[in-house]
């Protein structure tokens, strides 16, 4: 082998994933961005053209001369398969190489849904997506896993999580199963690492480089980017964020964990926890929550009673967020992130969650209001996941 060719398919790759992100982009652009001679970039986008890679899409504007060739990539080159393994819902997508949802659908994550109910399931609704598109199974790149941690991404392991309703999530080597089951190779990641990787590439055009994202739903997650990359430690304890101490003398969620943990205060279980309590020491309720015993409370019958303005339950909301504001200003101290993602139930349901939440974080962030960052729920939203896990699996492509 000539000793150029691994650089030139280095520098192939590096081009691919350079057009992938900025495109459409021309000749004189990406001259600008790589250390590569005219004729040796014409070679490489000859070659990709050629192999259905990238195409010319559009011609620039003129700077005096002919109008510029712009390049971006074949979305049909091939597809990849996201999916996103939570304990309330699970989402399963399929995207084009430029990163288009061709077909989405969400599911339940209920008491039947064990690991092997799970990937035949998926598997199945994987080969209907195929038909529905008319592709064939050699079309698919791979698939990229976003699951709940933690997770073990080198070996494919989803560990041990907490709270799925169904049996049998412990110690599950995700990708192999799913491997066996489709025939793709299969890439996993903690879920809201994936939200965060979905959510910056989204935003790719403000040149975020730090940022920190945090899913509020049945648990607490966080994801942190610094200088464009995940920062990963050295387990994937995505649920640390909830483990937060913030009232030294509190209470704890459940028989583990830290006394005075944030997710004690902000997050789905905490806040049935506390109007189950409330409503045992007599509170006053309103109708919703006043027809139902104590024990029966469920975080779907406080959001029935929030949009109907239940005071209570108003009250709950607004003091959980508080507490989740406190949160983001200790994140925020000590990462000083450009921009802060929200996500999950408790934040994209009703705008008050989302506002307290942020107004006590501002109050609450030592160098505010000179080094603010911005708060945004992000534009993917419930999509981030599977938008992340398919970005996993186009950047691991090998040309």
């Amino acid at each position: 082998m000539n000793k150029k060719e691994p650089v030139l398919q280095s520098n192939k790759k590096l081009i691919y994933s350079w057009i992938a992100e900025h495109g459409p982009i021309s000749k004189a652009e990406l001259l600008d961005a790589f250390s590569l001679t005219s004729s040796t970039l014409t070679r490489l986008l000859e070659e990709m053209t050629s192999e259905g890679l990238i195409q010319a899409a559009s011609l620039g504007v003129s700077s005096g001369g002919r109008r510029p060739i712009l390049y971006q990539i074949e979305p049909d080159y091939q597809y990849i398969f996201g999916l996103e393994i939570s304990r309330f819902s699970s989402t399963l997508g399929l995207f084009d190489m430029a990163m288009n949802p061709k077909s989405v659908m969400r599911w339940r994550m209920d008491e039947s849904m064990t690991p092997e109910r799970f990937v035949e399931f998926a598997s199945g609704h994987m080969r209907s997506f195929l038909k529905d598109h008319q592709l064939e199974p050699s079309q698919i790149l791979g698939m990229g896993i976003g699951a709940v941690g933690p997770v073990d991404r080198n070996r494919g392991i989803i560990l041990d999580p907490l709270y799925f309703p169904a049996p049998g999530w412990r110690n599950i080597p995700i990708c192999q199963q799913f491997e066996i089951a489709t025939g793709w190779k299969a890439y996993l990641e903690n879920g809201v690492n994936a939200a965060l990787i979905g959510e910056a590439w989204a935003m790719r055009d403000q040149g975020i480089q730090h940022a920190l994202y945090v899913h509020a739903g049945v648990s607490l997650r966080s994801a942190i980017m610094s200088q464009g990359q995940i920062v990963h430690g050295t387990v994937d304890t995505e649920g640390s964020i909830g483990q937060m101490i913030v009232q030294i003398d509190g209470q704890r969620l459940g028989p583990i964990g830290n006394y005075g943990a944030l997710e004690a205060y902000a997050s789905i279980q905490a806040l049935e926890r506390t109007a189950r309590s409330q409503a045992k020491a007599g509170r006053a309720l309103g109708p919703v929550l006043s027809s139902l015993s104590p024990d029966r409370i469920q975080f779907e019958h406080l959001l029935k009673a929030l949009d109907a303005e239940d005071p209570f339950a108003r009250e709950i909301f607004e003091q959980s967020a508080v507490y989740f504001g406190i949160g983001l200003a200790n994140l925020i101290n000590m990462f000083h992130p450009e921009i802060v993602i929200l996500g999950g139930t408790l934040v994209n349901y009703n705008a008050l969650y989302f506002d307290t939440a942020t107004h006590i974080a501002k109050k609450n962030t030592f160098y505010h209001p000179r080094d603010e960052p911005l708060f945004s729920k992000g534009k993917l939203k419930e999509d981030a996941v599977i938008t992340g896990c398919a970005l996993n699996v186009c950047r691991a492509f090998q040309l």
